[in-house]
């Protein structure tokens, strides 16, 4: 299946003759698809699932720089080639600055010019790509690591004040999991850790997110959710971890539980700490309460 490509550029000669040199592209072949306006250029990159796009300066009233800056906003992560009539160094400055990882001239552009300038921002968009995976992922689990957590935290606060649509924080923590570290040593540690990220993850809805914020401790964070629906999505997630003993190796399996505490935004706080700190006085309660249980913020 051939990689699609986007060209953003308000000139349909332009759009022919990308065309034209895509067919005489040396190595990998691509799939050229063309938008003549802002709008819809910014529309289809954030969601089109593009391999790269290719986005002119010029789009009538508005330019690609203001393109680039609103599809980053976004969080779009396709690597863009900016094309422009222009050669002023100012231009070529603006456009990495905005984000564009290449920058061709278009009385320049041959062929060759192209496909080398898509291979490479394809190859550093696949490297920032792998960056950011290890900028936000919690490397034992594949979970999202505490910093994204903490991020995503203060995103989802901020719009359950402006459009007072409630969310979850869980905190979750695994009781008495010191004790499989001494007894069965850290690589069982890790087992349990791997297989109950796995099972947390499998409970919860693709919207909602899960995160490992400490040693033991992870954080889901339920979308939409009010604080009756809270308390059944908590103890799904106990259940689902203490239903089956888990596999650490040398056939040892070994029963696990975890205490949960939950918090709704902006019922019990109207900022990240304080969310934090309401949902992990109800895990503290959980635990008090005997383990291997659910606590609500009060």
């Amino acid at each position: 299946m051939l990689r699609r490509i986007l060209l953003i550029d308000d000139d349909r000669l332009q759009f022919r003759l990308t065309h034209r040199m895509f067919d005489s592209f040396r190595g990998e072949r691509f799939e050229l698809e063309w938008s003549d306006n802002f709008e819809d250029g910014l529309a289809r990159l954030l969601k089109g699932n593009y391999t790269a796009c290719l986005l002119d300066y010029q789009l009538g009233p508005r330019d690609g720089l203001e393109l680039i800056s609103a599809a980053v906003a976004q969080g779009c992560h396709t690597p863009i080639v900016f094309l422009t009539a222009e050669t002023s160094a100012n231009v070529d400055t603006a456009a990495m600055n905005a984000g564009a990882l290449d920058y061709l001239v278009k009385g320049e552009i041959t062929p060759r010019s192209l496909e080398r300038s898509l291979r490479y921002a394809l190859k550093l968009g696949d490297t920032l790509g792998q960056l950011r995976q290890l900028a936000t992922t919690d490397q034992l689990t594949g979970l999202l690591n505490r910093r994204e957590f903490d991020r995503l935290l203060a995103e989802e606060v901020e719009r359950a004040l402006r459009f007072e649509h409630p969310f979850v924080l869980v905190l979750l923590d695994l009781d008495h999991f010191k004790d499989i570290n001494d007894q069965h040593g850290h690589p069982a540690g890790d087992a349990v850790l791997r297989t109950v990220a796995a099972r947390i993850t499998g409970a919860v809805r693709t919207i909602d997110r899960v995160a490992r914020i400490g040693g033991e401790e992870f954080a889901v964070l339920l979308m939409e959710t009010s604080l009756e629906e809270a308390a059944a999505a908590a103890q799904r997630l106990v259940e689902v971890v203490r239903g089956e003993p888990i596999s650490v190796g040398d056939g040892v399996r070994l029963p696990v539980t975890i205490s949960v505490g939950g918090a709704v935004a902006p019922t019990h706080a109207k900022e990240s700490a304080a969310l934090i700190q309401a949902a992990d006085n109800a895990l503290y309660a959980a635990k008090r309460a005997g383990r291997n249980r659910v606590a609500l913020a009060s």
